[in-house]
């Protein structure tokens, strides 16, 4: 056994109640009830008291009761010597009811002074405090020395059993309380990871939507800017200010859409890449057997094609573009790829933040993949794979 072990209180768990069923707390009140009855009666119907002197027992077993409770109190509060100082006194009023021929309440006040010492205090302490109360009983019982000395081990036995028994449960309600700890730390640090995956998902929702636009709006200020005749560039201004329009409409959707995917509710990829082909003028090839992919598979896949394709919008319009979706075992891969125009529309590539590749490749590394982008053989091409 260690020094520490000597010199530490019990765990406040062991002490309390908390822990204990139902059923063994009415067991332990019931029997406290019945012991303070039985000595209660064995006092009254006691040939030694009478009157006055009846009264003084009655009101001392009173106090010894109180004086338990407050026992019970300062040693769940760890306070030693109030402890200390309350032991004395059950001490004390067991010694006044064997001088005043109160045997049997003598006898089990130190009975059940041993037990709790054993229980509730430091070692260091319990071992004594136990062995005072133990030895009164020891000095005072001399009908049978050999009944005596075995109650006496069994009562010292006893009480450290009740103490073991006392600390196996602070020690199994101390990990419980560990446990919700940490699975309320657990919960809360999903919680934060889910905010973060949303608030990841409405930033690159908006970012794309607000540089498509932004690459709408500038087209439309060089029109304006180069134009001698504005009534004759009005078609070519309101196709502009319409589109602007519609990549605001697109951002609305896809915040409503990222939301969505992040609750499990979303369209299969091929037929999201579908329609934005369709939209930008695309080729879409689909290989591999396709599957249901993860949230967060899924949107990478879906943001990294509208980045590509407006990429695709502001440095080469009017190039031929092939969008091609592999499903292979362990992942999924997406490549954009354009063929001609890169560089016709030079304004236009200063418009946006430059950032958007780098967020998306970002988004990759943070699922387990990679993004790759740069000049390919003819015009530019962007590869993704996620594992999925």
């Amino acid at each position: 056994m260690t020094p520490n072990a000597w010199t530490s209180w019990p765990l406040r768990e062991s002490l309390s109640r908390e822990g204990i069923s139902s059923a063994r707390l009415w067991i332990g009140r019931s029997v406290r009830v019945l012991v303070v009855a039985g000595l209660t009666w064995a006092t009254v119907t006691g040939p030694h008291f009478h009157g006055w002197a009846l009264m003084a027992a009655v009101a001392g077993l009173a106090l010894t009761m109180l004086a338990f409770r407050g026992f019970f109190r300062v040693t769940l509060q760890h306070r030693l010597w109030p402890a200390i100082a309350l032991f004395a006194v059950l001490e004390a009023a067991a010694f006044g009811f064997r001088y005043a021929d109160a045997r049997t309440p003598a006898i089990v006040l130190w009975c059940a002074c041993a037990i709790v010492a054993m229980e509730r205090l430091p070692l260091s302490v319990a071992v004594p405090c136990a062995g005072a109360a133990l030895g009164a009983y020891a000095v005072i019982n001399t009908d049978n020395w050999l009944t005596t000395t075995t109650t006496t081990a069994g009562l010292a036995l006893a009480g450290y059993v009740v103490r073991l028994d006392a600390e196996a449960r602070g020690n199994a309600q101390r990990l419980l309380a560990q446990e919700r700890a940490a699975r309320k730390a657990e919960a809360e640090s999903a919680a934060l990871t889910e905010r973060g995956r949303i608030a990841r998902e409405i930033h690159d929702v908006l970012a794309h939507s607000l540089s498509a636009q932004l690459v709408h709006l500038e087209a439309a200020r060089l029109l304006i800017q180069r134009s001698t005749d504005l009534e004759a560039d009005r078609e070519q201004l309101m196709e502009r200010v319409v589109a602007c329009r519609g990549m605001a409409r697109e951002g609305l959707d896809g915040t409503r859409e990222a939301l969505s995917a992040l609750r499990g509710e979303m369209v299969p990829v091929e037929d999201f890449l579908s329609r934005l082909a369709a939209a930008e003028g695309a080729r879409l090839d689909v290989s591999g057997e396709a599957r249901p992919l993860p949230a967060e598979a899924g949107l990478a896949v879906r943001r990294v094609a509208q980045e590509a394709l407006t990429n695709v919008r502001k440095h080469a319009p009017g190039a031929r573009v092939n969008v091609l979706l592999e499903y292979t075992a362990d992942d999924v891969r997406l490549e954009v790829r354009d063929f001609g125009g890169r560089g016709q529309a030079a304004e236009l590539a200063e418009s946006g933040s430059g950032y958007g590749l780098l967020g998306m490749r970002e988004r990759a590394e943070l699922l387990g993949g990679t993004l790759e982008s740069g000049p390919a053989e003819e015009g530019f091409v962007v590869r993704l794979r996620v594992p999925a």
